[in-house]
């Protein structure tokens, strides 16, 4: 039985285009999870780099395994909160579908190239995809997901939009997201199995990469003491198995930290309807604040050792500039673009962009060895 506090498809906003063959049998956010996953923008994320470049080794995260796994950690978190488990794998599924090649690293570069066009940023893309660049119906641009499932995708991070980005802000003009509004708990869920998913499964590629070592993992608080305690257990256990254990032990810890925390949150703010949720000051799903501060170390730990690391700042480097390179290639000779890109009636710096951030890693690589090499 769901929990009072979740969203249930019979109270749904419906879609911004009405449709006609009505699926009886499967709720709209089932349908809505289907239509991401089918989608041509969530496939290309098996070739999208999460941290390591994708083509440098088969074992790494690529952004579609990473929002595979942030998914299943969605379900899990909502199964036990008793909320609707398809709202919150759909959200999370979706989540990164934005995201250009070569991770942050492309996406500052198209943020750069975009700076006088109204910028770029991968949240907003990731609405873009859902509502204007997917094809599948003769009627309408976009997959035209239920409102419960765009609101969430766009608020997954918060609501606190200093300047809103450009198509948010154009699409909200048309379908109110209701953007000062805190999302429904299955998108607040999504948000934080995020957080759960790359403070463990990016520690597991950097020590795969040689980034990172189980004895340099020691020096996370955390860590350590889910290594002390294992080793107690397993007293000849050798160090790949050992961090799969510590993994695993991690997200189990995580996992049942935010159960904990989330209850006390609805009891003790008084959580009574989705009013009162989507109308204060912070999220309900969270961490409790010990936990949090150990979230917040995990990624600082990160930073320090593995996204700042000396290799991954000397390939950063070497992907923006693909990127913009193609950029300006496309700026200079826009009839390059292929055909079906050509037809549309918005400025060329939009079209060049949604064509780039569409790339996989492999092919944008592969296009800018041909033009420049």
């Amino acid at each position: 039985m769901f929990h009072h506090l979740a969203a249930l498809p019979k109270y749904s906003k419906g879609r911004l285009f009405n449709e006609f063959d009505i699926d009886y049998n499967r709720s709209p956010y089932e349908r809505d999870r289907s239509r991401v996953i089918h989608s041509s923008s969530f496939r290309k994320l098996k070739f999208k780099t999460q941290v390591f470049i994708e083509s440098e080794i088969d074992y790494y995260r690529t952004r579609l395994t990473h929002s595979l796994e942030v998914s299943q950690i969605s379900r899990s978190i909502c199964r036990l909160l008793n909320l609707n488990e398809d709202l919150g794998e759909t959200v999370a599924l979706a989540h990164d579908l934005g995201h250009p090649p070569f991770g942050h690293n492309g996406e500052k570069a198209l943020n750069n190239a975009m700076q006088d066009h109204g910028g770029f940023n991968h949240n907003d893309q990731t609405l873009r995809v859902l509502t204007h660049i997917e094809k599948r119906h003769p009627d309408f641009d976009g997959l035209n997901l239920t409102w419960e499932s765009l609101e969430g995708i766009v608020k997954h991070n918060g609501v606190s939009f200093k300047n809103i980005p450009f198509h948010i802000n154009l699409y909200n003009k048309k379908h109110d997201l209701l953007l000062n509004k805190q999302p429904f708990l299955e998108s607040q869920v999504a948000a934080i199995s995020d957080d759960v998913a790359y403070n463990n499964h990016d520690i597991e590629d950097a020590i795969r990469a040689g980034l990172l070592n189980i004895d340099q993992l020691q020096e996370n608080i955390f860590f350590k003491k889910i290594i002390i305690d294992l080793k107690k257990e397993y007293k000849n256990i050798d160090d790949k198995l050992l961090m799969f254990q510590v993994l695993r032990k991690s997200m189990s810890l995580m996992i049942q930290d935010i159960f904990m925390a989330t209850s006390k949150n609805i009891n003790s703010f008084k959580i009574n309807t989705i009013g009162d949720f989507q109308n204060y000051n912070n999220f309900i799903v969270s961490f409790t604040p010990e936990m949090d501060s150990k979230s917040n170390d995990i990624k600082s730990f990160l930073f320090d050792n593995v996204y700042n690391h000396k290799n991954l700042l000397n390939k950063r480097h070497k992907v923006e500039k693909i990127i913009l390179n193609l950029f300006k290639y496309f700026y200079n000779s826009p009839n390059k673009l292929p055909a079906d890109w050509l037809n549309k009636n918005e400025p060329i710096e939009r079209i060049i962009c949604d064509y780039i951030s569409g790339m996989t890693d492999r092919f944008a690589s592969r296009l800018h060895k041909e033009l420049y090499e």
